[in-house]
């Protein structure tokens, strides 16, 4: 069964752009990594600092590898510092 997550992103008001920018850098190289079904990333209409990314994986351990991958971990160096808050929900469909 798929694993879906919902990632929250909260950039700081002086880094919207940049942060758009990189949020924006993740999506090709993910949706090109074993198992990832959908990896869809949206802002708010009325708070423009609030990302999320919709994302579906075929198994847990194909996400988890994704955390992993480079260019995640190089998300993580640029944006150090530029993010105000970070929820990631890891959810199962139930029905």
């Amino acid at each position: 069964m798929s694993i879906i997550i919902i990632a929250n992103i909260k950039a700081k008001s002086d880094k919207i752009n940049f942060i758009k920018a990189e949020l924006t850098k993740l999506i090709e190289p993910t949706r090109s990594e074993p198992g990832c079904l959908q990896y869809k990333l949206h802002q708010d209409n009325d708070n423009i600092t609030h990302f999320l990314f919709y994302e579906e994986w075929e198994t847990r351990e194909f996400w988890v590898e994704h955390l992993e991958s480079e260019h995640i971990e190089k998300f993580r160096s640029a944006t150090e510092g530029c993010i105000s808050e970070f929820i990631i929900n890891e959810m199962t469909l139930k029905s």
